[in-house]
């Protein structure tokens, strides 16, 4: 495609998004000049003018309120402003009615905006998808391959600069990857052999092969996209309310236009001329526009700033609930916790020999799948000790027997080192380091104990602060989980818990669930396994780490994109200011409709300033709602 159809192809796309005002304006420009031909005797002239600037400027609104009313078979605020407009243009008030049709047409090209801008961050997340790869096979060349063709388990290339198009795990390569799209953190990644990857982030600076772990429709980047565009879809209880509300007002604006078209003649002695025109600025200044739009955009904004910040809210009904909450509950490993264990402290017989007894540990525990192996084994990388060979026989339930040097050792609990000598080893540590929930094992030589390790599940730093910031907030945090006492207690110290429960299975976590409820109302609840769907669907809010399991995040209201409390707190500051806004809006709108009522009735205004006052007021309600995209 050549540069001048691209750039035809750009206009085109604007003078769409654009249209509704591009329409306002020109009936502005027609309203003009039939006003001065007016004032210079063409009436005819003016007359047809006037027509055009109606039937220009006031088409969108009027084919979406017919259209609605023949779906939805009850009239709304379009039919008001058309009929307000023909029976302006009646009584031959041209300009009035043609002002209104103008007004009218920019305030909807004014909605039209919020709307658009609303969706501009779902608009951005979707070009961010590739739509080709490039596909590895054998010693062969790269292939260019539509996305969409790939399949689980084939390879891509990756190269410094692209956006990864597939889910899947790092095959070959090192690179750091900007990950914004899916976090929200602008820090990038480094990722390695078998690291995870995501469609739609970015490789920085190494070339990645990738292997695919999920086809196209099932990444979590179209995750993302598909819950952002249903909850956009989704109404929340109070538009639920406005809409219906709309019906039955529509129906009563009508009935009291009805009723003025008369009453005021026989009753007040008014002329027919004025009694009529009454009856119009009525059908004008009554009209519910901006109460309709108090609570859609800023809704719509607010989800949108959510999806920017890594937080996937699943409808504006959950947004409402989460400014209520009172309660959170939270599971602890992987949420509360880094869900792998570390060794928090590591004691020797021998100080002078504390690297080389880290070693032999290390040595012994290379050959275990063990949680904590893994731990053990990363913490001597990290003081990188020397790497020892060793002979070993796997003792199940217990410990190993191991060979090094010659020198034979034992490694596990204190049963199979031998109790006693566990519990004396340096002034009795071992059961001072369970006390705080802490797993300790021994290694044992000829001599006796050489050294114990303890490790412990530990609590993430941002999620000590995003406790103590939902707790500011005057949210009470419980932690439910299904370890021991100990453990949980010393969590629980740890994090600064309101209070925690210990032992839970998931149906004990349901339990919880709805006692809380009794006494909060509003209770959340936050987790990441199989285990925590149960009670995620329990509570008013169910909010999943994005790390989780897919039971948890389909089951969830609130998905948040990087395993970070502190997301909660910011969504529920989020939609607070949501409801402040809502209620800001419904507030003002109804007292500029009861304003104008009143100053029509007593005839100190005047179809012009109505029309002003009721669109105006509209505009305002419109960009008050679009302050939810900047972010808290």
């Amino acid at each position: 495609m050549n540069t001048a159809n691209r750039e035809n192809i750009s206009i085109n796309e604007k003078i769409q998004e654009h249209k509704e005002l591009i329409a306002a304006l020109i009936a502005g420009l027609i309203i003009f000049l039939a006003w001065r031909m007016d004032k210079s005797g063409q009436l005819t002239a003016a007359t047809i003018a006037y027509l055009t600037a109606f039937a220009i400027g006031g088409y969108a609104k009027a084919k979406e309120g017919i259209e609605d009313t023949i779906e939805n078979k009850t009239l709304n605020v379009e039919i008001l402003m058309i009929l307000a407009a023909i029976g302006s243009a009646i009584i031959g008030y041209w300009v009035e009615g043609a002002i209104l049709i103008f007004i009218f047409a920019v305030s909807g090209a004014l909605e039209t905006y919020a709307m658009n801008k609303s969706h501009k961050e779902i608009s951005a997340l979707m070009a961010l998808q590739p739509e080709e790869a490039w596909l590895v096979r054998g010693g062969f060349e790269p292939i260019n391959v539509p996305v969409t063709s790939l399949k689980v388990g084939d390879h891509i290339l990756v190269k410094p600069g692209e956006r990864i198009p597939a889910d899947g795990a790092v095959f070959k390569g090192v690179s750091a990857v900007d990950e914004a799209a899916i976090t929200g953190e602008s820090m990038p990644v480094t990722k390695s052999e078998d690291s995870a990857v995501f469609a739609g982030t970015v490789n920085l600076n190494g070339v990645l092969t990738i292997k695919v772990s999920k086809t196209s429709s099932e990444t979590l980047f179209q995750k993302i996209i598909t819950l952002v565009q249903s909850a956009q879809s989704e109404k929340s209880p109070s538009q639920q309310f406005i809409e219906r509300f709309e019906g039955v007002y529509v129906k009563g604006v009508l009935a009291a236009v009805a009723l003025m078209m008369f009453l005021p003649h026989f009753l007040l002695g008014w002329d027919w001329t004025t009694t009529f025109y009454r009856a119009m600025v009525l059908l004008v200044v009554a009209s519910p526009c901006a109460l309709v739009a108090a609570i859609m955009p800023a809704t719509l904004a607010a989800i949108s700033n959510g999806a920017r910040n890594g937080i996937l809210f699943k409808g504006g009904l959950h947004l409402e609930h989460l400014s209520a909450l009172h309660a959170l509950a939270v599971d602890k490993t992987g949420t509360l916790t880094q869900g792998t264990p570390v060794v928090t402290d590591f004691i020797v017989r021998d100080e002078e020999k504390r690297m080389y007894t880290l070693a032999i540990l290390a040595a012994i525990e290379a050959h275990s799948n063990h949680p904590l192996a893994h731990a053990i084994t990363a913490f001597a990388n990290e003081q990188q000790v020397e790497k020892l060979e060793a002979e070993i026989e796997d003792v199940p339930g217990f410990g190993i027997k191991a060979l090094i040097q010659g020198q034979q050792f034992l490694v596990g609990k204190p049963d199979f080192v031998g109790y006693e000598d566990s519990q004396s080893f340096a002034n009795c540590a071992a059961e001072q380091l369970a006390s705080q929930g802490k797993t300790v094992i021994f290694l044992k030589d000829h001599e006796g104990i050489v050294a114990l390790a303890a490790m412990q599940d530990v609590v993430r730093e941002e999620a000590k602060q995003a406790i103590a910031s939902l707790q500011q907030l005057g949210i009470d945090v419980m932690m439910l989980t299904g370890d021991n006492e100990k453990t949980a207690q010393a969590i629980a110290a740890q994090s600064g818990v309101t209070a925690y429960v210990a032992e839970c299975l998931p149906e004990t976590k349901v339990n919880y669930i709805k006692d809380y409820l009794t006494k909060y109302k509003t209770v959340g609840m936050v987790g990441d396994g199989i285990n925590d769907a149960p009670a995620l669907a329990t509570a008013t809010v169910g909010i999943a780490m994005g790390g989780g399991t897919d039971v948890a995040l389909e089951t969830a209201d609130i998905v948040l994109m990087k395993n970070d409390l502190s997301k909660i707190a910011y969504a529920v500051k989020l939609s607070r200011k949501m409801q402040r806004i809502v209620k800001q809006n419904i507030i003002f709108s109804l007292s500029v409709i009861v304003l104008l009522i009143a100053s029509n009735f007593f005839q100190v205004i005047d179809l012009p300033l109505g029309v002003l006052g009721h669109e105006g007021s509209t505009i305002l309600v419109i960009l008050n709602g679009l302050r939810m995209l900047k972010n808290e």
